[in-house]
Order: structure tokens, then C-alpha cells, then sequence
């Protein structure tokens, strides 16, 4: 695998002289592609924070942030704006759909704003949906299906336009346990099968145990990190609660 992400020195401050918050410290890393990248933290460690760096949503303070070697922390707003469109994939903790729009316009709306041909559109949208099981929902809205379905139409609205990173923030967090596991179940599919590049903010173990790597933050600042390597996600999932401990993180159950 290449890298696809590269933060370098990325910090960011919040106030002015006489009372600056620094939310981010002076971090650096790398993000191979293909990758299912988590990120914990206590309230208040940076985390999403840095997912708003990351995903342009916020601008750093100081330090460079490159996808695939474009700096987009020097991009003008104009660019920005396209770039993202372009490039990055969103599924945040509230699902963010249209009530008005079905759940096959909800992720319509992706390519629309792409400008994909029309004829191109229900063809992907179909297999996306067969990707993500919820085919037999399309023609239904929003407030007729469960979160759990919600969610997985969230997801395939972000990954519809083949972006080049998912970014998802705290994206069980309203989710009941199983439609938690049946998401997760579906993000580590599209993680082994597409390739997609993710990175997931989270603050529970059970979640973080489906990724490949977990970045823990302390006061704006990496920890640690862990790979799970060959481990099973129940081995993946101790380790991790060995280090929400030493952090003064919580805990949740693995199955």
C-alpha cells in the first residue's frame, strides 16, 4: 500500500493572545491507502477536531495536510470547496438526510452535485445499494426506515462518488447495539472489498475494534497508537481498553 495522507506538525488554536485554546498539538502522521484508521480520545482530546482539519471543514492553524501529495491546506476556499466534493466522503452521528427526498434521491443528491450524467445515475445507485443491503428501501423516505438503514444510506451517499477518503464521526452514536454492528460489519465489507480508505472518530472500544489502526489522543496530542495486526477484533478490543485505562478513557463490550 502508498500513502494517501500525509499531516505534518498540524496544530490548531482557538481564541486570541490573551486566552488561546490549543485544541490540536503539533501532530504527524500517515495513512496508508486502503486503510481503516480510528481515532479515540476522552472529551476534549482533539479528536474531532482533527477530523475537521482533515476534512477541510476547519482550517489548521499551522502545518500542512496533503491527500495523494495536494496540499490542501494552501487550496483557496473556491478549490477547497471542489476538492472536497471530489475527493472526500462524509457520514456523520446524526445521518444528516433530506425527510423529504427518498433514501434513492438522498444518495442521488451525491452525483447530482457532481454533475454525473443522468443515465449514469441509477446504475450506481443500484449497486451501491446492493453493496450496502438496502436495495428493498430505495423508494421509501427517510423517517420509514430504521437508523440502522439511515446510517447505511449515509454511508452509501458519501462513497457513491468513489472518494478518495471516508471520514466518519462517531457514526454509531445513535445506533441501538445491533444496528451498531450490523454498520460496522458493513464499513470493515467496504474497507476489504473496495478498498476504501477510512478514517472513523470514535470514543467506544467496540467500534474502534473493527479498524486496522487506532490513533489515541491526550490533551491535542497522540498517545499512542495500536495495530491489530493478526489479532481477533475480542484481542484487538483488550488492548484497547489496556490503553482507555492508562488514558482514563471508557469502556464498552465486545461480543
Amino acid at each position: 500500500m502508498s500513502t494517501i495522507l500525509e499531516l505534518e506538525q498540524i496544530q490548531k488554536y482557538y481564541g486570541n493572545e490573551g486566552n488561546i485554546t490549543k485544541a490540536v498539538k503539533d501532530i504527524s502522521f500517515e495513512v496508508e491507502g486502503g486503510e481503516f484508521l480510528g481515532v479515540m480520545g476522552a472529551s476534549g482530546s482533539g479528536k474531532t477536531t482533527l477530523l475537521n482539519c482533515i476534512s477541510t471543514i476547519d482550517t489548521v492553524s499551522a502545518g500542512h495536510i496533503r491527500l495523494e501529495g495536494t496540499d490542501i491546506t494552501e487550496m483557496n476556499p473556491k478549490l477547497l470547496a471542489r476538492f472536497r466534493r471530489e475527493n472526500l466522503g462524509f457520514v456523520f452521528q446524526d445521518f444528516n438526510l433530506l425527510d423529504t427526498l427518498t433514501i434513492s434521491e438522498n444518495i442521488a443528491l451525491a452525483l447530482a452535485i457532481n454533475k454525473v450524467p443522468a443515465k449514469e445515475v441509477e446504475e450506481r445507485i443500484l449497486e451501491m445499494a446492493r453493496r450496502l443491503n438496502i436495495s428493498d428501501i430505495l423508494n421509501k423516505y427517510p423517517y420509514q426506515v430504521s437508523g440502522g438503514q439511515k446510517q447505511r444510506c449515509a454511508c452509501a451517499r458519501a462513497l457513491i462518488n468513489n472518494p478518495k477518503l471516508l471520514l466518519a464521526d462517531e457514526p454509531t452514536g445513535a445506533l441501538d447495539s445491533h444496528s451498531a454492528q450490523m454498520l460496522l460489519s458493513t464499513m470493515q465489507r467496504i474497507n476489504e472489498q473496495l478498498g476504501a480508505t477510512i478514517i472513523m472518530v470514535t470514543h467506544d472500544a467496540f467500534t474502534a475494534s473493527y479498524a486496522s489502526r487506532i490513533l489515541f489522543l491526550q490533551d491535542g496530542e497522540i498517545f499512542t497508537e495500536l495495530y491489530k495486526g493478526s489479532d481477533s477484533r475480542g484481542a484487538f478490543f483488550d488492548k484497547i481498553i489496556n490503553v482507555l485505562t492508562m488514558i482514563g478513557g471508557g469502556q464498552s463490550h465486545v461480543c
